[in-house]
């Protein structure tokens, strides 16, 4: 049985193969492809539940590649993991704030690879689970159960984790989250995830609420709140 549609892209054969068979083996149905322009090509016809991108690829990186998913309304929320090589900070912070969902630095082990697939496929479906409320700040627009937000009445794309973060924050506004109850609440408590992975996704949050992002309110040396 299928547990959800999964396209990667790698230039290198030998790495494209192997996450290729151990996805497999762990049920997915996976397509590889060797550049982002590929990839790109296919995706006017067809969409999977999740993106793995290489960051270093000829032709358009993935950096690139996830830019683009970010800013089409039919992919936009769907979830993009990213493969670095180690020591790539720059680009890490980087996806982050194009809207991946994670990342995991190379060389990393099947089981590893295999769980945080598992866990950012677990977090968009849970991110349909959200009460059914609508809450409004100004002109923030909120709505759990349909997954939507607005400013000043356009639609906001989100990523699925940024979504859940702002609908962790508006489900009690005023109240003050801690970076260790946003992991826990938005990431599954995943022991990668760290307050700087959490900063920089409120960052790219605020970046796309436009001039309503000054309703999410840092509290120095705890978390993040949703202003009354």
């Amino acid at each position: 049985m299928d547990q959800g549609k999964i396209w990667l892209v790698e230039d290198e054969e030998d790495i494209l193969a192997l996450i290729y068979y151990n996805l497999i083996k762990a049920g997915y149905a996976v397509r590889g492809f060797s550049s982002g322009e590929e990839m790109l090509a296919a995706l006017q016809a067809d969409c999977p539940d999740l993106f793995l991108l290489d960051v270093m690829l000829p032709g358009i990186d993935g950096l690139a590649i996830c830019r683009k998913i970010k800013a089409a309304a039919r992919t936009s929320l769907l979830p993009v993991i990213m493969l670095t090589a180690k020591g790539e900070e720059g680009d890490i912070v980087t996806g982050l704030n194009l809207g991946a969902d994670d990342y995991i630095p190379k060389p990393f082990s099947p089981k590893v690879l295999s769980a945080r697939v598992r866990a950012v496929l677990r977090r968009r479906e849970q991110s349909t689970d959200l009460p059914g409320e609508v809450v409004s700040h100004g002109e923030l627009v909120i709505d759990l159960a349909r997954h939507e937000a607005r400013a000043a009445g356009l639609p906001l794309l989100l990523t699925a984790t940024e979504f859940k973060i702002l609908g962790l924050l508006a489900s009690q506004p005023g109240r003050v989250f801690s970076r260790d109850q946003i992991i826990t609440a938005v990431h599954d408590g995943y022991t990668a995830v760290t307050d700087r992975t959490v900063d920089v996704q409120i960052v790219a949050l605020r970046k796309k609420l436009g001039t309503g992002q000054h309703c999410i309110e840092t509290v120095r040396g705890i978390g993040y709140k949703l202003k009354v």
